[in-house]
């Protein structure tokens, strides 16, 4: 098949490697130039150094030509650019195949998860064509084919399929979920907490700290998507649980090496140029929050993430803030 791929970076890279060793025809697109001039050359991401990509692989500048007879439109552009390329894709064309959503986060002032932000642009008929992958990955695993499990999502049984069989392997497996909120809140809300326990870290408050903040993020977690409707044990699997794991624990996390520069005293815009990619958990902080007033939902660490970010909170701070909460039984 043919794979319209929106979106070059590490994690849309890694996903387009996985599709094409399948022996799909891969044509991604990126806004920039030089980096699709660089991986049609060499094959090997910027972001990725050492691992190549394999397989039929195009990569253009050329919205038309990546969408032009794909029997599968893949995404993994970034929260914010959910909404702009998608109104792009409609000036060319209204998508008959499956779309694939591959980011994590909420829109921010809509409190829409992204796959149904592309269902706003194009209208209900298209949601049976929508689907989502999310779980415990890390794109510089997934290239060099280590053992990875996520899960894939649609609002339709079909397209689930069709979209957890497109992108299993043998080291990359893809479990069906029909919770597409569900999966999608887990997968946005849990890179606040990775900021939080990065923070932790770099103030060197120990396992033990983190561990809490782990586990009563997950809690936060809970409460905010099953107000909005998700299933709550969706949140103690892959894409809730798993992907909070391995984002909260170690450095490749792009989240929590964030949280950790922000407590070695860096800016928040000094820290996202160090770590040079997106990091989701700071644009997400404020669709939380948005959400968790509107619902009346308390989601006390990330209301203190928000206070960092957004209100001049010093790292150090936020954590006395956290400690001197009132101690409530614990309810999960």
């Amino acid at each position: 098949m043919k794979i319209g791929y929106l979106g070059a970076g590490a994690w849309g890279f890694a996903l387009a490697t996985v599709l094409a060793s399948k022996g799909h025809e891969i044509v991604s697109w990126t806004i920039f130039p030089e980096l699709a001039n660089k991986l049609n050359d060499t094959l090997e991401h910027p972001m990725l150094p050492g691992s190549k990509g394999k397989g039929n692989m195009k990569f253009t500048t050329k919205l038309e030509e990546t969408l032009q007879n794909a029997d599968f439109i893949v995404e993994s552009v970034t929260s914010a650019g959910i909404r702009p390329v998608f109104s792009q894709v409609k000036k060319l064309l209204t998508p008959k195949c499956p779309i694939v959503i591959t980011s994590k986060g909420i829109e921010q002032d809509t409190g829409l998860i992204l796959s149904d932000v592309v269902m706003e642009i194009f209208g209900e008929d298209v949601r049976s064509q929508l689907g989502a992958i999310s779980g415990p990955s890390y794109a510089s695993e997934v290239v060099k084919g280590l053992p990875t499990s996520v899960v894939g999502s649609a609002y339709d049984p079909d397209t689930m399929k069709q979209t957890c069989d497109l992108f299993t392997t043998e080291t990359f497996r893809v479990y069906p979920n029909a919770d597409m909120k569900g999966i999608a809140y887990g997968g946005a809300l849990k890179n606040i907490i990775a900021i939080a326990c990065g923070i932790a870290d770099g103030l060197e408050l120990g396992y033990s700290a983190r561990a809490a903040l782990m586990t009563r993020g997950l809690h936060e977690i809970r409460k905010l998507a099953v107000a909005r409707g998700c299933k709550s044990e969706t949140l103690y699997g892959l894409s809730g649980l798993g992907d909070l794991c391995v984002t909260c624990s170690v450095m490749t996390s792009r989240n929590f090496k964030f949280g950790y520069l922000l407590a070695q005293g860096r800016t928040s815009e000094e820290a996202q140029a160090q770590i040079g990619m997106v990091v989701e958990g700071a644009y997400t902080c404020v669709s939380a929050m948005q959400l968790s007033k509107q619902l009346n939902v308390p989601m006390p660490i990330t209301e203190v993430i928000h206070k960092v970010l957004y209100e001049g909170l010093q790292p150090q701070d936020s954590v006395k803030l956290l400690m001197k909460r009132a101690i409530k039984e614990e309810h999960l």
